[in-house]
């Protein structure tokens, strides 16, 4: 059964390696959307700039967390962060799911969602889903759920928790280092390597 969960509520995970997708609907005016995430140590902050895996950055040195990218499917656009959980190091114990839109505000992201999977059941239902409403409409960073530890399993949290200056200022919060001088080797900074697919081409008329 597929929880639809409301901001604040979490559910557990008998899952041991989870895909968390988030999908959107596209659209003129409407932004290119990634999916990123942070590992957070007990002290709710990163560990190192390894525990930032994103568009620039997509695997973590542990091999355990990460980013497949983006796919066209019939909903919409969709980015991707896949977890093995039980592989996780023990001195993580929570991992932030972030949607960034490039500096563009989320009032302009049309049906975010997020959603988590079962990574070993390919075709079934989503274990769980988060309809994402951005509180002012200004964000350009969401928090949109958490991967958290509880005893011996995890559980998934939905937030949608924003900021307004994007995916630098969210992961500066959480201990980041982010260079602002000028031409600095910056992996946040860096271009975007890449963006949606292209729209499938029309069938050719015979």
């Amino acid at each position: 059964m597929t929880h639809a969960m409301l901001k604040g509520s979490n559910v557990p995970l008998q899952a041991t390696t989870v895909r968390a997708v988030l999908r959107w609907t596209p659209g003129q005016g409407v932004p290119d959307v990634d999916a990123s995430a942070l590992l957070l140590g007990p002290d709710d902050r990163v560990r190192s700039d390894e525990d930032f895996v994103f568009y620039n950055q997509p695997r973590h040195p542990s091999g355990q967390v990460w980013r497949l990218g983006k796919k066209r499917v019939a909903e919409g656009l969709t980015d991707t962060i896949q977890t093995d959980l039980a592989g996780v190091e023990a001195s993580v114990g929570r991992i932030l799911l972030v949607a960034s839109a490039d500096g563009v505000a989320f009032d302009r992201v049309t049906s975010l969602r997020i959603l988590i999977h079962d990574a070993a059941a390919a075709d079934a239902e989503p274990l769980a889903y988060f309809d994402i409403k951005p509180e002012t409409g200004q964000e350009t960073a969401l928090i949109c759920g958490e991967l958290y530890r509880r005893g011996e399993g995890w559980k998934f949290r939905a937030l949608g928790e924003g900021y307004s200056n994007g995916l630098k200022g969210l992961a500066t919060d959480f201990g980041i280092s982010v260079d602002e001088s000028e031409g600095a080797d910056d992996p946040v900074s860096a271009p975007r390597p890449d963006t949606a697919p292209p729209a499938p081409a029309p069938p050719s008329q015979p």
